[in-house]
């Protein structure tokens, strides 16, 4: 089996709660999609079209953009989200995104909706391969280009590692040098959330080198 890591990736540049731009969003058929590398694997961020004035208004550098609908569901209202790399298109009304019709069935629900669309705070991509294969051996701070997700609007860009864990959850620990798994006596996080002052307890985590033993890798986009 290839080789394979979940790339958490973090805009420290993004609003940490942000209130959202209203928006109608609409499916149009001839913008790409492919459900198995967006939906069943997500190996790509889906792509979406927007006016150049709406991208400057939710200050989107890097073109990256969530959409959030609010949906009701009997009594509860449930929160329905995506991640899109949007393209500038002077043709799309200024407070509108387009993206593929069968995305946005499968994803929302419906093909045209009304919502709200910000920043990117943080996302996930899934690599494999080679790809994935850039990150062994990396330690905690280490830069990885951030051209490896394959979205042209990070080129230039890097990804610093910023932690990640096993397939057992077990957590990176900074202080811990080289590629190990060990049991050590933790008085915080990450591996331990002590509820008392003082507490202590002995956990098992992981080095602050990647091992092909990692799932998920945690980063943030720095300029390097």
């Amino acid at each position: 089996m290839a080789l394979e890591f979940k790339i958490v990736v973090n805009d420290p540049k993004a609003e940490p709660h942000p209130r959202g731009h209203k928006v109608h969003v609409k499916g149009v058929d001839e913008i790409p999609f492919s459900k198995e590398e967006e939906i069943d694997q997500g190996t790509r961020l889906p792509v979406a079209k927007a006016n150049p004035k709406l991208l400057e208004a939710l200050n989107a550098e890097y073109s990256i953009v969530t959409v959030r609908l609010l949906k009701k569901e009997g009594d509860e209202k449930k929160k329905i989200t995506a991640h899109f790399v949007v393209e500038a298109d002077e043709n799309v009304p200024e407070n509108e995104i387009w993206a593929n019709t069968e995305f946005l069935s499968t994803r929302f629900g419906e093909n045209e909706f009304d919502g709200e669309a910000f920043r990117t705070k943080a996302f996930q991509i899934t690599l494999k391969g080679e790809q994935a294969r850039q990150f062994v051996g990396k330690k905690y701070k280490d830069l990885v280009p951030a051209s490896v997700l394959g979205i042209k609007t990070l080129k230039g860009k890097f990804l610093e590692i910023r932690g990640g864990s096993d397939e057992s959850g077990f957590p990176m620990r900074p202080d811990i040098p080289g590629p190990v798994k060990k049991r050590v006596l933790l008085s915080g996080p990450p591996g331990f959330h002590p509820r008392e002052h003082g507490e202590r307890r002995r956990k098992t985590v992981r080095g602050n080198t990647i091992t092909e033993d990692y799932v998920q890798i945690n980063t943030k986009i720095v300029e390097g």
